[in-house]
């Protein structure tokens, strides 16, 4: 059988789809499910309703040393807050002088912050805490006493001088010259001499005249 031209260009054409469709043809296979792993998703939880309360510092103050516990005699600093960061609070130390917070990359997360520094922007109600277990020094520092001897002077202990009472002293008396009274009294003779003195200048000038 012979085909026109027109034929056998509509022919080629087929032929050439039909390639192509098988040349992305695959056998069906059955599709198998991946077995999903089981488990437990964790629960984030948080503090009680009503017991968690954010905080922040006062403005007057750049920043405010957090504790381990509620002392910053007895427990070692672990962070600072800035002023103007909120966080929040689980509860007040048992003589409410501290607050415990939520602070993030120490252990347990929490903090004690002193009360006094911060405001409550959350109204919340506190609980009463107890205070953490103080920790243990690594060590204790003990003194040789054999090298404490070598650095330390005994004192020997001196007899005190005895204290001698002085001489009495001898008081000293006044007593009125009785032969003053006697005597003509010196002013009294200066004046009388200079009134004579006068009196001769005086006859001395009528004289001249």
């Amino acid at each position: 059988m012979i085909f026109t031209p027109k034929v056998q260009f509509i022919i080629l054409i087929l032929l050439l789809f039909l390639g192509i469709g098988f040349s992305f043809y695959s056998p069906l296979q059955p599709s198998v499910l991946a077995q999903q792993p089981t488990g437990s998703v964790p629960t984030v939880t948080g503090t009680p309703s009503g017991a968690s309360v954010a905080l922040y510092l006062d403005e007057n103050r750049s920043q405010e040393s957090v504790y381990s516990g509620p002392s910053s005699y007895l427990y070692p600093a672990i962070g600072i807050l800035l002023a103007g960061q909120e966080v929040p609070a689980y509860g007040y130390s048992e003589d409410k002088n501290w607050i415990k917070i939520y602070y993030p990359g120490v252990p347990g997360s929490v903090a004690w912050v002193y009360a006094p520094f911060v405001k409550v922007v959350k109204s919340g109600a506190l609980p009463i805490l107890p205070a953490p277990s103080t920790p243990t020094p690594g060590s204790t520092p003990t003194i040789d006493p054999t090298l404490e001897a070598a650095f330390i002077d005994p004192v020997t202990p001196t007899r005190l001088p005895t204290f001698t009472a002085p001489a009495p002293l001898d008081a000293v008396i006044f007593v009125d010259d009785v032969s003053v009274v006697n005597r003509i009294p010196m002013g009294l003779l200066i004046f009388g001499l200079g009134f004579i003195g006068g009196f001769g200048a005086l006859i001395s000038f009528l004289r001249g005249r």
